[in-house]
């Protein structure tokens, strides 16, 4: 949530910010909204002081002590009506982009930082992996389609096992190299939880709701790991918190019709694994550089091709302050898929799940700030290695960082 003292305080500069995502976001009315709850403030702090002192005054005073309570008492309940409205307005406004996003409409005006191998060459035609996942039988979205419907994948065999061994080798990976803590989450949240990490309510149409409940199926481990340190006052001493987390994922990727839906690339249920990371906010720039080359290493380990882009303000996630995507080079597309999105929220989802850190007795706590980006995901990543290590001859050579996870299994074969 977008903080109101720096609001009132750089109500201009701010306006400005969240022009630059593009969209119609007008601030213009917090303006009279925060005025009329500080002046019903102000009312009620007044009258709280002369209710004290009529209270000293003895048995003369009764008449006005009540009548001063019940005044009281009304300002109060507009006051609680007020904050209600203006909780429920500033809710639906996206963080302020960080100033080092640069200015841009949307992905087109993204700009690449760096790259990593060159795309795969083939002395072949090369084979989509939604066909060669068919042909070697470990791709099945036709049994998924008739357990559940479209946009479902079976992995069966080769695609299974590869499954189990990426999650094993990038989890392994981030919490004996990279220091993070392994947890496994829960993949059904609270509402309040997903307000804490501003999915809702802006997104709620993208969101699977368990009928006749305030329960949602997550999107995103970074939902339940965030809310982990949900209302609760951290050691300052004791940051940055590093977690990594593996999780199905459910989204309804409403509005997508037609874009990338073949395969693995837009699913509505799919696997990730997530870091997320609790920090000071002096120290996030520095942490957002970590995690971002966390996620890269796992490619670097998969000798996949890749490169790296700073979202422009325009293409910037709704929580986010500033992003940095990382996208694997995908054959079948003939350019760079999003593969994972790493992102600086500064306190925009900490003010919402009131997650606070203190550096001592007698400090007063302040904000966190919270980052998270995949690390990465699976069916995306299973994709690109299917793609970028197929043979002529119809297999798949397992990259060599997996064999170990894969039982020394070199090659995905026909079976």
């Amino acid at each position: 949530m977008l903080d109101i003292k720096d609001l009132r305080n750089n109500f201009e500069g701010s306006q400005a910010a969240m022009a630059r995502r593009g969209g119609d976001y007008d601030l213009t009315p917090f303006l009279d909204m925060d005025k009329k709850r500080r002046g019903l403030i102000l009312q009620v702090e007044e009258l709280k002081a002369k209710r004290n002192a009529a209270s000293k005054a003895g048995a003369e005073a009764r008449d006005e002590l009540r009548e001063l309570s019940q005044t009281i008492k009304g300002l109060d309940a507009e006051l609680t009506v007020i904050e209600d409205e203006l909780d429920g307005f500033l809710l639906q406004f996206p963080n302020l982009p960080s100033p080092n996003t640069p200015d841009g409409k949307d992905e087109n005006d993204n700009v690449e930082i760096r790259k990593h191998l060159e795309p795969t060459k083939f002395d072949f035609e090369p084979v989509p992996h939604w066909d060669l996942g068919k042909e070697l039988d470990i791709l099945d979205n036709e049994t998924a389609a008739k357990i559940t419907g479209s946009r479902f994948m079976v992995l069966k065999s080769g695609g299974a096992k590869l499954e189990r061994a990426l999650m094993n080798f990038m989890l392994d990976l981030h919490t004996e190299e990279h220091g993070y803590e392994v947890v496994f989450p829960q993949v059904i949240a609270h509402e309040r939880a997903l307000i804490g990490t501003g999915q809702l309510p802006k997104f709620a149409e993208d969101m699977f709701k368990l009928e006749n409940t305030d329960y949602y199926l997550i999107s995103t481990s970074e939902v339940t790991v965030t809310n982990i340190h949900r209302e609760e006052i951290l050691d300052g001493a004791k940051l940055p918190i590093s977690y990594t987390a593996y999780s199905q994922c459910f989204r309804k990727e409403a509005g997508s019709a037609g874009r990338d839906t073949r395969g693995l690339i837009r699913q509505h249920q799919f696997s990730k694994v997530e870091l997320v990371k609790f920090t000071k906010p002096e120290e996030s720039y520095g942490e957002l550089e970590k995690l971002t080359s966390h996620a890269e290493q796992v490619l670097k380990l998969l000798k996949l091709p890749y490169r790296v882009v700073r979202l422009c303000a325009g293409d910037l996630g709704f929580a986010s302050a500033m992003t940095y995507d990382i996208e694997v080079w995908m054959p079948s597309y003939q350019r760079y898929v999003e593969i994972s999105s790493c992102s600086n929220f500064e306190d925009f989802q900490a003010r919402r799940a009131a997650i606070r850190y203190k550096d001592g007795v007698g400090e007063k706590p302040q904000f966190v700030h919270t980052l998270n980006g995949s690390g990465l995901a699976l069916g995306r990543t299973i994709a690109a290695i299917i793609e970028n290590y197929q043979n002529a001859d119809g297999t798949i050579t397992v990259p060599e960082v997996l064999i170990p996870y894969m039982r020394g299994v070199e090659k995905i074969e026909p079976r």
